[in-house]
């Protein structure tokens, strides 16, 4: 009944979120969304701005994802549905209320080929010791990515975690104020000798960089 009535009317729920703040879980045309109050986190514009990411990977020779931002899940929805991706997905998010509504509102559960781990990124890729044949770098807190995702060392703790022939596909802020960071980020990816594509105001939201070995 509220899928019908969504084509008529948005329905929404609100849900509070110790790191996210307020969390809006909205019926609209039949889809639901999951949003902050001024961005769209999952099943939205952010998943065709994922989507046009991964359409310039070859995820055949990728047999491990590391997803460093679970949000409602709409990247394992993509991966899965559109992309035919059955492979193994590590999903880590530092929100538990974020992974509690991947779980009851949009049917996310941990499998045998995808594991969700409640922990904050920067602490599980200082830890963790395992590579990944693509990494997905999704961390957004409401517009904003978090200065410390755009420090150098983060990001060197991130190219530890990728195989030798590995992707990382960086969904990046439009904001102004970040744009100094990504630079100097783009700039050291290019220092490993890695392959640096951005493509800038994808569908109108974000930066998508893809960064491969050369």
């Amino acid at each position: 009944m509220i899928k019908l009535i969504s084509h008529i009317i948005p329905i929404t729920r609100t849900v509070k979120s110790q790191f996210s703040g307020t969390l809006e879980i909205t019926w609209i045309n039949g889809k639901k969304h999951l949003n902050t109050k001024n961005a769209n986190y999952s099943y939205g514009a952010l998943q065709a701005v994922l989507k046009f990411g991964l359409d310039k990977i070859d995820l055949n020779k990728v047999n491990s994802i590391l997803l460093l931002g679970l949000g409602g899940g709409s990247v394992i929805q993509t991966l899965r549905k559109d992309f035919k991706y059955q492979k193994h997905i590590t999903a880590v998010d530092i929100d538990p209320i974020i992974i509690d509504i991947a779980k009851s509102e949009y049917n996310v559960q941990d499998t045998s080929e995808l594991k969700i781990i409640c922990q904050d990124a920067i602490e599980f890729v200082k830890q963790n010791s395992q590579q990944y044949d693509l990494i997905i770098v999704d961390l957004f807190i409401d517009t904003s990515i978090p200065k410390v995702f755009l420090s150098l060392n983060f990001w060197n703790d991130i190219i530890k975690l990728k195989s030798a022939n590995g992707v990382i596909l960086f969904n990046a802020s439009l904001e102004k104020e970040r744009s100094n960071d990504l630079k100097t980020v783009i700039k050291f990816l290019k220092s490993k000798v890695y392959q640096v594509d951005v493509f800038e105001k994808v569908n109108n939201v974000n930066t998508v960089v893809i960064t491969k070995s050369l």
